[in-house]
């Protein structure tokens, strides 16, 4: 079990808000390691592995100009996916993984190009304004090796958030009932 996803449960389930997961090149890693966690029913929503272009359309709600211009492998549409599972399963915190993990390039886009996203509460469940951060990352190795580094990162970059988001009360409560820092 990763400690960083076991942060990640933790956390939501002390501030008591919900998780949905939105895969394309980690294809329900992500979700494995927060269902892994004991206790992550309490927080967990669901995820949609929408490996297919058209399904990050028709499912996560993704433009389909941007789809057609841009590729699947995008900044852009990264946040969308985050922010149309946050919406499609009625969560507080939408993450998403879209990238290549090998061993050919997709969308013009070489080996290793990979872009995670977060959406949370500061921002509408219909993604209509922005409230989510956007990660761009290069990786090297193969293909086991990228979409697990994508899996570490999209959990950091949301542990991240939630982090930052707690108020010092939540962080007192936090630290006394896990015996200090």
């Amino acid at each position: 079990m990763s400690s960083t996803a076991a942060d990640v449960v933790r956390l939501l389930t002390v501030k008591g808000e919900t998780l949905a997961i939105a895969e394309s090149l980690t294809g329900g890693l992500v979700a494995a390691g927060i269902t892994e966690v004991p206790g992550a029913s309490k927080v967990f929503r669901g995820s949609v592995t929408a490996y297919a272009t058209e399904l990050k359309r028709d499912l996560l709600g993704v433009d389909a100009e941007l789809l057609t211009a841009r590729g699947a492998v995008d900044p852009q549409v990264a946040a969308e996916m985050a922010a149309g599972v946050r919406k499609a399963l009625g969560a507080d915190w939408g993450i998403a993984t879209t990238g290549v993990a090998g061993p050919d390039p997709q969308d013009g886009q070489p080996v290793g190009t990979v872009y995670v996203a977060v959406h949370g509460p500061s921002a509408p469940r219909d993604g209509s304004a922005p409230g989510g951060k956007v990660e761009a990352l290069r990786l090297n190795g193969d293909r086991a090796e990228i979409r697990m580094e994508s899996v570490r990162s999209v959990l950091a970059l949301l542990l991240r958030e939630l982090a930052g988001e707690q108020t010092g009360n939540e962080r007192a409560q936090d630290t006394e009932r896990n015996g200090g820092f």
